[in-house]
């Protein structure tokens, strides 16, 4: 089973001419920019695979979670469960210095997201799809036991 996942994303790669890259490479804020769009993939299918609705409803679901706030609580929470490794991923997007303002967020909480997101995307240009999907679980667990 994992031989076929990998040859489904291999073909990804292949079909759209993608290259193996290292994430130590990036920036912390390029890291941040592909896991915000990792993160708001996963977060879509999960909500429309369980059930279809009109898009406006979609939308109201997903903007609870993929929103600085929620995203700062998520790795606020389970930042003693990283590694090391991991964790200096979150600090690097955190302390980055970013040219854009937080539109409904607190600094902090912006800066914080940003470390989560460059933490996703730092994980998924990795190819480690498990952890990527572990850490995302135990940000959603989180607020699901604050609901």
């Amino acid at each position: 089973m994992e031989e076929q996942k990998k040859g489904r994303y291999q073909y990804f790669k292949d079909v759209l001419g993608i290259k193996q890259v290292n994430p130590q490479n990036y920036s912390p804020l390029s890291l941040a920019y592909i896991g915000d769009s990792i993160f708001d993939v996963m977060i879509r299918t999960m909500e429309v695979s369980k059930v279809n609705m009109q898009a406006n409803k979609y939308h109201k679901l997903v903007s609870k979670i993929v929103c600085a706030p929620a995203q700062a609580k998520m790795i606020l929470a389970i930042e003693d469960q990283l590694t090391e490794e991991e964790h200096d991923v979150f600090k690097r997007g955190r302390n980055a210095k970013s040219y854009t303002k937080a539109k409904n967020a607190s600094t902090v909480d912006y800066r914080n997201a940003t470390g989560f997101e460059a933490l996703l995307g730092y994980l998924y240009l990795k190819e480690d799809f498990e952890r990527l999907t572990d850490i995302v679980k135990l940000g959603l667990d989180v607020l699901a036991r604050e609901e």
